[in-house]
């Protein structure tokens, strides 16, 4: 099956909450409810999620277990501030191939734009594990909001891309290989 045929259907994503106390059930989880929402809002198949898991290795085997599962995207929100027990971006990188700076960038930036100081203290990370997006969001609510609204506009090409789709421009037809 080739990559646009694929992604004529489905992606098929996996929203992530990373909370120590929330995985204990010491408070409800928030955001993982509000990143499920908007991963449909934006055309994204989300059957399982979201996933409660504790900071550190679980974050780790998540991530890998996605992988393997076959998901298109895989979202995470929480652990990625300054706390010592906030894990999350070391574990996303022992998974990922590859690196997309410009995802995290753009999520600070835009939190900053709109008028959150603290929005650049987020350490999350974006990148590919095979064909899986994995990227990593603020664990507020606000943040995945802001996140989201950051990330939903790209997030069918930047699947289709991972998975061999052409770059479409506006009236210009694909180039010959």
């Amino acid at each position: 099956m080739d990559a646009p045929e694929r992604f004529s259907t489905v992606i098929r994503a996996l929203a992530v909450t990373v909370s120590n106390r929330a995985a204990a059930g010491i408070y409800e989880d928030k955001s993982g409810p509000i990143l499920v929402e908007a991963l449909r809002a934006v055309g994204c198949a989300v059957v399982d999620g979201p996933l409660v898991i504790p900071d550190g290795d679980s974050v780790e085997a998540a991530l890998r277990d996605s992988v393997a599962a076959g998901y298109d995207v895989v979202v995470t929100t929480g652990g990625t501030g300054l706390t010592p027990g906030d894990q999350t971006p070391e574990m996303t990188m022992r998974v990922l191939d590859r690196e997309i700076p410009g995802i995290p960038e753009a999520l600070r930036s835009a939190g900053v734009s709109a008028g959150v100081p603290s929005a650049i203290l987020s350490r999350g990370i974006a990148g590919l594990a095979g064909r899986t997006l994995i990227v990593n969001l603020p664990g507020s609510s606000g943040g995945v909001r802001d996140g989201m609204a950051v990330l939903g506009p790209v997030l069918a090409h930047a699947v289709s891309q991972a998975n061999g789709g052409d770059h479409v421009r506006e009236g210009v037809p694909p180039e010959d290989d």
